[in-house]
């Protein structure tokens, strides 16, 4: 890149992949907390709704 904004340019798309790749690690570190703590309540005898099938009368 020969352009006089090249500097400019790739640490804005550094910046934007630093931001999305944190993003991602908060999306998976909070999927295994939701999954432990589901995890948990089932244990204890607590079921999900949409795991039960219901008869429409």
């Amino acid at each position: 890149m020969d352009s006089p904004h090249a500097g400019y340019i790739l640490a804005a798309y550094l910046l934007a992949g630093v931001i999305v790749a944190g993003l991602l690690v908060l999306a998976i570190i909070d999927d295994r907390t939701q999954r432990k703590a589901l995890e948990k309540l089932e244990a204890q005898g607590l079921r999900r709704r949409s795991s039960v099938k219901t008869e429409v009368h």
